[in-house]
């Protein structure tokens, strides 16, 4: 019996493009951002305050956004966002046309991009579950991270094409995409019925934090994320791999940073196609276990084949665990209160790959590139293991419902 199809369900298909649109349009920017700073500072730091003030707004902010999630008209709020940066990129194209592009000014925009994606990522998240019957929820947010994975991929190489003509035509590219976005998101319709007027407590915004905390599937899929990728994320260290140890050139590191990217994309196709229908939890622990798995035998290697393959892998596997877990969290969240639970889950996400970077780059100063990546991937399967016997609740879900 065939699947009926998502693209029926025309308000989810509406955002299913604006979101590619969006993260074409916000690779593309950050790309040019990133370029323009290097050139103009030839400073490492800044490049690093360039992601850290877009990460910042994330975790501050967190809390206020997935409570106006659960107050405002959700595709409005991404619709803002959408628009919001569509400015930046206005600004960043005049100031790049005036020859006025400063560090500080950079900075700033980064600063921007970071505070629309703080309100748009609750926003968006808690949107799907509205435009689309929950019994294809894992299908729609499988065929989501599809199509992100597809902009995240696209947008660096295609920004870097048209940056050939100059950042100039990367800003205007962006306010072109961002535009459109803005245009598909605001036909996005869903019954909304705007909760009573009630002043907001310290209570009522960390209702989040306490739902989740309280329901232990949840608590345990959110957590089980953030350490895994906390302990076994490598990508910061695959510039050490590709020269010092594949000796291979900066194709080489291309293809090795693309790898997991190119694995989530397949996976997340086969979801959408053929989505997971027993046993969840076992099923994410397992694909947990396979990440960790991974990155111990591209800890070990010293072949580009086999890194590639097992990057790939590692991909796959990392898509498999974002699906269920997405899943999980959506379903088992009442609507009230989803802005605010994916607003936490959010900042799990951020602060995993945030600090994962940190946490490698400290363990590699210590045992070097290979013993970092063993030792993180080692610490992925003991986790696995651990939540295991921790959240047997988890290890027991059978269904996502």
């Amino acid at each position: 019996m065939s699947q009926p199809s998502l693209f029926v369900h025309r308000a989810f298909l509406r955002l299913w493009v604006a979101r590619i649109f969006g993260t074409l349009g916000t690779q593309m920017l950050m790309l040019a951002v990133g370029w323009q700073m290097y050139d103009m500072t030839g400073s490492a730091w800044d490049l690093g305050l360039v992601g850290l003030l877009q990460f910042l707004p994330a975790l501050l902010l967190a809390l206020l956004a997935g409570h106006v999630a659960d107050r405002v008209h959700r595709g409005r709020i991404v619709a803002a966002c959408m628009g919001l940066q569509a400015v930046v990129a206005v600004l960043l194209l005049w100031v790049t046309h005036q020859h006025g592009v400063s560090r500080e000014w950079l900075l700033f925009v980064s600063l921007l991009l970071g505070t629309a994606r703080a309100f748009q990522m609750p926003a968006q998240q808690a949107l799907t579950p509205l435009l689309v019957p929950a019994a294809l929820l894992p299908r729609a947010m499988a065929l989501s991270s599809a199509g992100n994975q597809a902009a995240t991929i696209g947008g660096p190489a295609l920004g870097g094409a048209i940056f050939l003509a100059g950042a100039s035509a990367v800003y205007a590219s962006g306010v072109l995409l961002f535009g459109v976005s803005v245009l598909l998101l605001a036909g996005v319709r869903y019954d909304h019925v705007p909760p009573p007027r009630e002043p907001m407590t310290v209570r009522s915004v960390l209702a989040g934090v306490d739902f989740i905390w309280n329901n232990k599937p949840i608590l345990g899929a959110v957590s089980l994320d953030l350490f895994a990728v906390l302990l076994g994320g490598a990508t910061a260290l695959l510039p050490m791999f590709a020269k010092d140890i594949l000796h291979t050139g900066p194709t080489g590191l291309g293809l090795l940073r693309a790898a997991p990217a190119v694995g989530a994309l397949l996976m997340s196709i086969a979801l959408a196609r053929w989505p997971l229908q027993r046993r969840v939890g076992r099923t994410l622990l397992l694909a947990v276990a396979v990440y960790g798995l991974c990155m111990v035998v591209f800890g070990a290697s010293t072949s580009v084949v086999l890194s590639l393959v097992v990057l790939a892998i590692s991909g796959g596997a990392d898509m498999v665990s974002v699906v269920i877990r997405q899943s999980l969290v959506q379903l088992e969240t009442p609507d009230a209160m989803r802005g605010r639970v994916s607003a936490v889950n959010s900042v799990f996400i951020g602060a995993s790959n945030q600090l994962g970077e940190f946490e490698s780059g400290a363990s590699a100063a210590l045992l070097g590139p290979v013993g970092s990546v063993l030792l993180g991937g080692l610490g992925t399967l003991l986790v696995a293991a651990l939540w295991l016997r921790i959240f047997p609740g988890l290890a027991r879900r059978d269904t996502l419902r």
